[in-house]
C-alpha cells in the first residue's frame, strides 16, 4: 500500500472516537487531495436528527463546499470504517480515486450498526424488497427528463 499514509486513518480514528463524547457514533473520514487535508467529517445522525449525517457523507459535503464543486476526483477517503452502502454510492458520485478503512462492516455490525440487511434489500428486485418501490408509469414525470436531454447548456454528473 504505497499510497496509504497511517496519520490520515489515525486522524479517523481519532474524530471517531472523539466524536463519541459530543454524542455522536463511532465514524469518522477524512478526504485528502495531494497530501492536503481538504476536509473532514464525523457521524452527527443522533446530534443532528438527520439519517444521512454518517462520517463520509458530512465530509464529502464539507470538501465539496471547501473546493466549490461536486466532483472529487483525484481525492482519497481515509475512514474510519468500511462505508455503509449510502455512503459507498455517495463515493463513487463524488468520484473519489480510493477509500481506506479501518473498521469492517462487520466489527460495525458486532455493536449493533449493521448494514447487513440493505446489502440483503439490494439485491432483491425493487417489488420484492421490504420497503416498496413501486413504479408508476407517469406522462408528468418525463417531461423534466426530456426537457434535460434537450438542455444544450447542461453540467453532466
Amino acid at each position: 500500500m504505497k499510497d496509504f499514509n497511517k496519520d490520515y486513518m489515525d486522524l479517523a480514528a481519532r474524530l471517531s472516537l472523539e466524536n463519541i463524547d459530543r454524542g455522536g457514533g463511532p465514524f469518522g473520514a477524512v478526504i485528502v487531495r495531494d497530501g492536503e487535508v481538504i476536509a473532514t467529517g464525523v457521524n452527527s445522525v443522533t446530534v443532528d436528527n438527520d439519517p444521512t449525517a454518517h462520517a463520509e457523507v458530512n465530509a464529502i459535503r464539507h470538501a465539496c463546499g471547501r473546493l466549490n464543486t461536486f466532483r472529487l476526483e483525484g481525492c482519497t477517503v481515509y475512514s474510519s470504517c468500511e462505508p455503509c452502502p449510502m455512503c459507498l454510492s455517495a463515493l463513487y458520485w463524488a468520484g473519489v480515486r480510493k477509500i481506506f478503512y479501518g473498521n469492517t462492516k462487520e466489527d460495525a455490525e458486532a455493536i449493533d450498526f449493521s448494514d447487513k440487511f440493505i446489502y440483503e434489500e439490494l439485491a432483491h428486485p425493487a417489488g420484492l424488497r421490504r420497503l416498496p418501490a413501486v413504479h408508476v408509469d407517469s406522462a408528468e414525470t418525463i417531461r423534466a427528463f426530456e426537457k434535460w436531454a434537450a438542455k444544450s447548456d447542461k453540467t453532466p454528473y
